[in-house]
């Protein structure tokens, strides 16, 4: 099947005329089967400077000018809804060209565009089409100087088989060489958009820790789980063999133990040329591992062997570090979970047989994410896909680029339509205008907003969700998805589903009417007002008891309510104490999901119950977060069980330990306990709010994030109880104090504008 694309108009980019075709190797023999290239010999009478090679690819590519490799961007073009987008990059190549004979390669993998998508039970080949493909346009000084066309040539590469999930085999045996021709493929050129976001690029590469025997083998252990691949410089005979196996965890006595990653081979394997030293790498995959296990076949010795990360966001823009060594360990595991997953798109995992960009996880992370890295233009590139794969009843997808969308698996439904998760659709948005400040992301994604809140009212034609519990049904939600239960001898409570949709419901409504506010969408704002304010009743009238208990009495409806407050006033000191027993109850233990989770700590900390949101984040047993850290977790993990005390790995079919969605916690270090919280009113972190949350048992405190106004620090220090308060805030950014009950003679009156401010006050009890 040569799929023939055409665009759905999400994308707010305009591309460039294009001269050249999309042309596909003759050579290549379909999905899995031997890499192949395009390439053209061509002559030039001289070099003019500021020549540009505009390039891109059904499935991926990697350039080379003249046996030089073109610009260090990773999985180029990247990954897009390939039938909405397809990105193309520009590269000043005028160093790597030369008067007289040139040429150009371009070598094709199948990527995302055709290599498994999905887990082996419901495996999607051929996902955007069958045939790889390039289109290129050299350019200098306006003038288009070589094209793909049909007269370039094709072959087949070493690379012999590779694939997102499966990774990467080659032989250094086989030569490039020409064999075939090339076929123009119909093509919509106007598919053709500039990268979106920064290119995916390569980290500053780890080296092994520590090594040991396992068999024949070796087992390298690189002290940090990481999305990337494993780099090996090798010298040996021809023929020789390095096999390169990955996993996260060791089993108990450290047994190498890979079960999570389910139906992705993830290896990556490697057959010597033969003569001086090789270095080898994939080229069109990357592996979630922190260790690696190779086996030499032959006669080869290793020479140096290198973990490398990967990712779309490796600078950092901020930080947060204390007095407890066990959350500064937590805050990193964030940073690297992020980067791990921000691979052109913010993914669920870097391992497994999945690595889909799972909308519920961005929502919840997005806050998070944005205090970390900048992710402005990432974030603001993954919401064009969520919209291009949003269906035409207003459901929202689970993830995006959602493969199902294209190839609708038989008897599981519609993957779209999960309150909570489809919530990203408002969610995002709005924390990227708070971040960056720029009112075009919310123009840019209102609409789908709009259908959106419709969708979730036509579930229960009115306020309350009406949610049904069988997979792909229309009205299906993960409700508090992975709602830990405690003892299963006597579970804890979670909440049910149509409460979580119907919170959730409000949240995106009040949301949407929020930002046509900001628009100047003055009716619109009106109607979504109003139908919040239905929503907040009906819920009222629901799920809150005369005697002001929620009706699942769990962790997760309280905080979330509380949150968005959805507790009438009346309500408010009875269902305090009984969001305080059931923590109480449950011995300071996290009782919250994916929904949940974020939630938690703010709404115990707006509430006043600070002595509260100290022991649950401090907690150490299982499930907290710092339970993972003692574990010796270097990413954030899917479950907070993911390995029992005894080093067992529980649930090997879902189970990921590069997941950033329980990291959200991180926004709440930033915004409570430094008491850096966006004010909406100063968008882009113009405004800011000051309200540090004390906690005694972190001894100090420090944040620090890069803005586009400049560097804003804050932090604290606790002696008995005395708290010094300082905040460093660059020209174009204001603050203001809003100290809670427990800073004594501290005055919240007036502004902080630019300048470093030091403040003292007491802490009360």
């Amino acid at each position: 099947m040569n799929v023939v694309l055409s665009g759905r108009g999400t994308s707010a980019v305009v591309g460039r005329g294009w001269t050249g075709r999309m042309v596909a190797p003759l050579a290549d023999a379909g999905v899995g089967a031997q890499a192949s290239f395009v390439a053209k010999d061509f002559s030039l009478d001289r070099v003019a400077p500021g020549t540009l090679l505009h390039v891109s690819a059904q499935g991926l590519y990697r350039a080379f000018v003249n046996g030089t490799r073109v610009g260090a961007d990773l999985l180029t073009p990247g990954w897009t809804c390939y039938d909405d987008r397809i990105a193309y990059q520009s590269y000043d190549v005028t160093p790597l060209l030369r008067a007289g004979s040139n040429r150009i390669e371009i070598w094709l993998g199948d990527g995302w565009w055709r290599s498994q998508m999905m887990w082996a039970a419901n495996p999607i080949y051929n996902c955007w089409g069958d045939r790889i493909a390039a289109i290129v346009d050299l350019e200098a000084d306006g003038i288009v100087l070589l094209s793909t066309d049909g007269s370039w040539r094709s072959g087949l590469l070493p690379i012999v088989k590779s694939g997102i999930y499966w990774g990467e085999d080659r032989d250094d045996r086989i030569a490039p060489t020409e064999t075939a021709g090339v076929e123009v493929l119909a093509f919509d050129t106007a598919l053709l958009v500039p990268h979106e976001a920064a290119g995916v690029r390569e980290m500053a590469p780890l080296d092994p820790q520590e090594t040991w025997a396992d068999g024949a083998a070796t087992v390298y252990d690189f002290g940090q789980n990481v999305g990337g691949f494993v780099r090996v410089t090798a010298q040996g005979a021809s023929g020789a063999t390095i096999r390169v196996e990955h996993s996260e965890v060791l089993g108990p006595n450290r047994a190498f133990d890979n079960r999570n990653y389910r139906s992705a081979r993830a290896e990556a394997t490697y057959v010597l040329k033969g003569g001086p030293e090789e270095t080898f790498e994939p080229i069109f995959t990357f592996m979630g591992f922190r260790y690696a296990r190779i086996t030499v076949t032959g006669e080869a010795k290793l020479l140096q062997v290198q973990s490398v990360p990967i990712s779309s966001v490796p600078v950092l823009a901020g930080g947060f570090t204390c007095g407890e060594p066990s959350v500064n360990r937590l805050v990193l595991n964030t940073i690297w979970s992020q980067r791990g997953n921000f691979i052109e798109v913010p993914t669920d995992c870097p391992q497994r047989d999945e690595r889909l960009g799972w909308t519920g996880d961005a929502q919840v992370f997005a806050g998070t994410a944005c205090w970390l890295a900048d992710c402005e233009r990432i974030l603001a590139k993954y919401l064009r896909d969520v919209r291009a794969d949003q269906r035409a009843d207003g459901a929202v997808p689970h993830f995006s680029p959602d493969p199902t969308r294209l190839h609708p698996i038989e008897n599981r439904g519609d993957w779209a339509g999960s309150t909570g998760w489809g919530d990203a659709i408002t969610v995002i948005p709005w924390q990227l205008y708070l971040h960056y400040g720029d009112v075009a992301v919310l123009r840019e994604n209102f609409p789908a907003m709009l259908k959106w809140v419709d969708y979730l009212w036509s579930l229960g034609n009115g306020p309350i969700v009406a949610t049904d519990g069988h997979w792909g049904a229309r009205g299906f939600t993960f409700g508090d998805w992975l709602q830990p239960v405690g003892d299963n001898r006597k579970p804890r409570p979670t909440i049910a589903d149509d409460c979580a949709a119907t919170l959730y419901h409000f949240i995106s409504t009040d949301l949407a009417a929020r930002i046509a506010g900001i628009l100047g969408e003055r009716a619109q704002a009106e109607a979504l007002h109003n139908r919040a304010e239905a929503i907040r009743s009906a819920f009222a009238h629901e799920y809150i008891a005369p005697s002001g208990r929620l009706a699942h009495n769990d962790q997760t409806s309280y905080a979330l309510a509380f949150l968005h407050d959805l507790v009438p006033a009346h309500h408010v000191e009875a269902a305090k104490r009984h969001f305080r027993k059931i923590i109480e109850d449950a011995d300071y233990l996290i009782g919250t999901g994916f929904i949940g989770t974020p939630a938690l700590l703010p709404a115990l900390t707006k509430l006043g119950m600070w002595d509260l949101a100290e022991k649950v984040f401090l907690n150490r047993d299982v499930p907290g977060w710092l339970y993972q850290v003692d574990r010796g977790a270097t990413t954030i993990w899917e479950r907070w069980d993911a390995l029992a005390p005894d080093g067992t790995i529980y649930a090997p079919d879902m189970n990921s330990y590069n997941h950033y969605a329980y990291g959200a916690v991180c926004q709440w270090l930033f915004e409570s306990v430094a008491g850096l919280t966006p004010d909406p009113e100063g968008p882009g972190l113009a405004r800011l709010r000051l309200d540090p949350l004390i906690l005694p048992a972190l001894g100090h405190a420090e944040a620090w994030h890069d803005t586009r106004h400049g560097r804003i620090e804050a932090g604290w220090v606790l002696d008995g109880h005395r708290v010094t308060y300082t905040v460093n805030l660059p020209e174009g950014v204001v603050a203001t104090l809003a100290p809670n009950p427990r800073h004594a003679n501290l005055s919240g009156d007036g502004t902080l504008g630019a300048g470093r401010h030091v403040m003292t006050f007491d802490l009360t009890d």
